[in-house]
């Protein structure tokens, strides 16, 4: 797939211009870990994942490993030209114009994610099993990360860097999935065609949870 130009559409009002967004590169690794860190500091699953600790600098650090070093190496991860929102995906194996996930990357975080989450890690990578397990069975684009600033939130950025894979699923009639940890998000996402498809909890039973699934739309 060609990367997106300087301009794309925004998929929640084909009819207006979006924001310029870009494939990340390189040099947007810090960048793309402090806009992440920023938008998810007080979330759910920061506070349940996370120690008290520390816990921005690991939150950090596990946004550069997971989302910018995952998202650059791969080819899967879009943002503004500001770089106030990012978008991280998994693909499907073998998707055109993407790259495996480098073995530095995979033993980086296999190694540190035990101190990143310390007493958490184990429960974290249980419950990451059961996402798992909800996923579809069939080729699909995982959405990893998904964050905005704060101060820049309200003007479509999240819709621009959502952008390219969902049109690109709908091209491509391929399905998209994410998991989420509350009933907000679930709401977001609904306006961009996803769907909650399980309900779950976490493997210490303390949050909800929801995997939702995207159908591609029809282009005709």
């Amino acid at each position: 797939m060609t990367p997106p130009g300087p301009t794309v559409r925004r998929i929640d009002n084909p009819d207006e211009p979006g924001p310029d967004v870009r494939v990340a590169e390189q040099r947007d690794v810090p960048a793309i870990a402090a806009t992440l860190t920023v938008a998810l500091a007080d979330s759910r699953w920061t506070r349940w994942a996370l120690p008290d600790d520390g816990r921005m600098q690991r939150l950090t650090r596990l946004h550069e490993l997971d989302a910018a070093h995952r998202g650059v190496a791969t080819g899967t991860a879009w943002v503004t030209e500001d770089l106030d929102a990012v978008a991280v995906w998994e693909p499907p194996a073998g998707a055109v114009d993407t790259r495996p996930l480098p073995a530095d990357v995979r033993g980086a975080l296999a190694s540190e994610f035990p101190h990143l989450g310390s007493g958490r890690a184990r429960i974290v990578a249980e419950t990451e099993a059961l996402v798992t397990a909800a996923l579809p069975d069939e080729p699909h684009w995982r959405l990893r990360h998904l964050g905005v600033r704060p101060s820049s939130r309200r003007r479509g950025l999240a819709a621009a860097v959502l952008a390219p894979v969902l049109v690109r699923c709908d091209a491509e009639k391929t399905q998209s999935a994410v998991a989420v940890f509350s009933w907000a998000n679930v709401r977001f996402l609904r306006g961009f065609g996803f769907q909650p498809t399980s309900e779950l909890r976490t493997a210490d039973d303390e949050l909800p949870l929801w995997v939702l699934v995207r159908e591609p739309l029809s282009l005709s």
